[in-house]
């Protein structure tokens, strides 16, 4: 098979700064007239480059980022000074999502965990909007917007709430938030509320968050009954058996009530409900309930894309060890919607960001792709889980410990405080 190729001049960065830009000629396929696709093909093993020296110029790459969780702002941090970062998110602000359980029971607590984007984003541009596909031209918005790009990065790990105000979500939190809906009943609208004026509570999912919701809630106010419902035969899951069995024997020590091996079909139950029966046909008695189980990875506006060639069978991202999308030279992928073979927690998400971040700094200084930084999974599973405010559980390979020392650095303030020093906030 035969293919006609035509040349087209871009401006790359020399790696000699005191040369400043040179003229790169590029071979393009010649189907078409229009436009390069932003999407870069990988290129052909043999091609020609012909670089003429040509006098200094000043263009910084745009970088499109979307989704602003964890991955996404740290890295558009990362690279708000030396690229044109745009951040795409449907939210005005970044929310630390291990934080948002301290913030029920402590509403002033997420003051610090929920931060705006413009308050570290300060070179780049904000869109806030929600990406619905990718295209050749661009990644295109809800309202029909075209963001073009040099170099795209996804990071939607998982579906975003709905609340798209810095300061409506903290009024989620806050005490005595009430409104009225359109029958006009008066509704209890802050997590906060609900728990304050319930004197029984269940908690549907026993993994971390479920885990750490439960102890929050046991800490802070003892005097309510606690019920936790999980299907699996013990908590934590993820990890080792010793941290689920130390969990277990902490809440059991606060009075939580337990349930394992059993399931509640809470998506057929009303508000106004007080009773729930389980799968085995115990009654669970609750004023109000909390949902804490594993959500959806947030992909689905890439199935019509010109990505959906890369997603798997659990609608991850393929990506290499660069974290590059199926092969292609501008596109990346980080955070829980990768389809890298380790656990999905903040931490592992914050690695991801800071890998891409160094390979974005090469490419535009412009070093080849041979130099990009490679990730290495972790084969052992790691994580911190915490048990109210002094107390904590850490796996960490095939060691557990779990008490007070460990409570020590995570529990007291959740690495709320390291998270804000990584984006140049006050800690």
């Amino acid at each position: 098979m035969q293919i006609t190729f035509r040349c087209k001049s871009v401006f790359v960065p020399s790696p000699h700064r005191r040369r400043g830009l040179q003229k790169t000629q590029l071979i393009y396929p010649q189907h078409s007239d229009h436009r390069p696709s932003p999407i870069a093909r990988p290129l052909p093993q043999r091609f020609t480059v012909k670089l003429i020296s040509y006098g200094r110029v000043e263009r910084k790459r745009t970088v499109v980022i979307v989704g602003g969780g964890i991955a996404g702002a740290l890295l558009a941090k990362s690279i708000d000074h030396i690229a044109h970062a745009v951040l795409i998110d449907p939210k005005e602000y970044f929310e630390i999502p291990w934080a948002n359980l301290r913030s029920r029971v402590e509403p002033s607590f997420a003051e610090r965990s929920v931060i705006g984007h413009r308050e570290y984003l300060k070179n780049g541009r904000l869109i806030i909007s929600t990406a619905v596909g990718v295209t050749d031209q661009g990644v295109v918005t809800a309202e029909g917007r075209v963001v073009g790009f040099d170099y795209l990065v996804i990071a939607t790990g998982h579906p975003y709430n709905s609340i798209r105000g810095r300061r409506d979500r903290l009024e989620k939190f806050q005490e005595g938030i009430q409104k009225q809906n359109s029958q006009g009943e008066v509704r209890l609208c802050s997590d906060n509320q609900k728990i304050k004026c319930s004197d029984s509570i269940m908690i549907v999912g026993g993994g971390a968050t479920g885990v750490e919701l439960a102890g929050e809630i046991a800490m802070d106010f003892p005097e309510k009954k606690v019920t936790l419902v999980h299907n699996g035969p013990r908590l934590l899951q993820f990890i080792g058996q010793k941290a689920g069995s130390r969990a277990l024997e902490w809440l059991k020590s606060k009075n939580v009530q337990v349930l394992l091996e059993q399931s509640i079909d809470v998506a057929s139950a009303s508000e106004s409900d007080r009773e729930f029966r389980t799968s085995a046909g115990e009654t669970v008695t609750a004023d109000c309930y909390f949902l804490c189980v594993g959500k959806p990875v947030g992909s689905g506006w890439l199935r019509e894309s010109a990505l959906k060639e890369y997603l798997d069978r659990k609608g991850r991202l393929m990506v290499d060890e660069n974290f590059r999308v199926g092969g292609l030279h501008n596109i990346f992928a980080i955070g829980d919607i990768t389809d890298v073979p380790e656990l999905k927690q903040g931490m592992v998400a914050r690695r991801h960001a800071l890998v891409v971040a160094k390979s974005l700094k090469l490419l535009l200084k412009g070093e080849g792709d041979c130099r990009l930084c490679r990730y290495r999974p972790s084969l052992q599973a790691q994580a911190w889980v915490s048990l109210g405010r002094k107390d904590a559980v850490v796996q960490y390979s095939f060691l557990t410990v779990s008490g007070f020392v460990p409570g020590m650095f995570r529990s007291r303030d959740l690495f709320v405080g390291k998270m804000r020093k990584s984006l140049g906030l006050e800690y």
